[in-house]
């Protein structure tokens, strides 16, 4: 496996399992050139091969929004969806929404 693919994968882990962010977030993440400059070969092999749980991240920021920012449930799937959001996909939005009280 390249070095790079290596170094994406554990700047992955950290945003998929320290901040909590979406497929979509970690891998726009890795690609930016603000973020990890990585290829996007190498991105989608760390977002592809990266141990997380996306429904737990997508809960954990649902749960962020409603505590910190008294968000309602509509809004804070629109926040969770949206792609100048958290983009994450509506399936884990959903299933957030569905456990924000549990």
């Amino acid at each position: 496996m390249p070095a790079d693919y290596k170094s994406a994968l554990r700047q992955a882990d950290a945003y998929a399992n320290t901040m909590h962010m979406s497929k979509a977030g970690v891998y726009d993440q890795l690609t930016s050139e603000y973020g990890g400059k990585f290829s996007a070969e190498a991105a989608q092999y760390a977002v592809d091969n990266v141990k997380t749980d996306w429904n737990a991240n997508a809960l954990a920021k649902a749960k962020t929004y409603q505590e910190t920012m008294a968000m309602s449930p509509e809004a804070i799937r629109d926040q969770l969806t949206s792609q100048a959001g958290e983009k994450f996909t509506p399936e884990e939005a959903n299933y957030a929404i569905e456990h924000l009280n549990d």
